[in-house]
């Protein structure tokens, strides 16, 4: 009888300690799964490690290059389907070459006006920039106008008058303006974006 006993009560134990080995395998190959996973994820720089929607969405607000073939086309229609002008109306055809992104405009109101550095002269222009990247460089540039044209004004001071009365001082200076909207756009937000500086006015006296 206790022999019995005995046989029945120890089957059921090696029983248990075989499912307890089964769960700890399965737990222990599902944390391993689980930490390859997420090695690969971290490895690979993915988003969903590192801020997820909130990280693409961030990016997605930033400054984007706005191809020639977005660029809304002029065709001459005036909303009521006529034709303005005397021409067909149809599309302006596009041309072969040119910049491969559209060109985003923007003037300037106010003119600058500075001495020249260790001259009696000062110099009176009127600046527009232009962005391949869409509105966003433009409104950073609104936002910040002040800080920027006190970044032209010092540039505009430390130009001397050999630069002034020579078309290649002219296009130095154009790139050094350049450089000063991009430095301050860049420090307050984060990204330049200004590809080109053109005067509109330009007076020496």
């Amino acid at each position: 009888m206790s022999d019995e006993t005995n046989e029945s009560e120890a089957k059921p134990a090696k029983k248990k300690g075989k499912l307890g080995k089964i769960l700890m395998m399965t737990v222990g190959g599902v944390v391993l799964i689980g930490g390859g996973v997420a090695g690969g994820l971290y490895a690979t720089g993915s988003p969903l490690l590192h801020g997820g929607a909130a990280k693409a969405a961030e990016v997605d607000n930033g400054p984007h290059l706005v191809p020639k073939a977005e660029q809304k086309r002029i065709t001459g229609d005036t909303g009521n389907g006529e034709s303005s002008g005397s021409g067909s109306g149809q599309d302006t055809p596009a041309g072969s070459g040119g910049d491969k992104y559209a060109s985003n405009y923007y003037a300037m109101d106010k003119e600058f006006t500075s001495n020249l550095q260790n001259s009696v002269h000062f110099v009176q222009v009127g600046i527009a920039v232009s962005t391949p990247y869409d509105d966003t460089v433009i409104n950073n540039l609104k936002t910040n106008e002040i800080a920027v044209r006190s970044a032209i004004l010092l540039a505009l001071g430390q130009t001397t008058e050999d630069e002034v009365f020579t078309t290649d001082g002219k296009v130095k200076l154009q790139a050094q303006l350049v450089k000063a909207i991009n430095d301050t756009l860049k420090q307050k937000e984060g990204f330049g974006g200004i590809s080109n500086v053109y005067f509109t006015n330009f007076i020496v006296q």
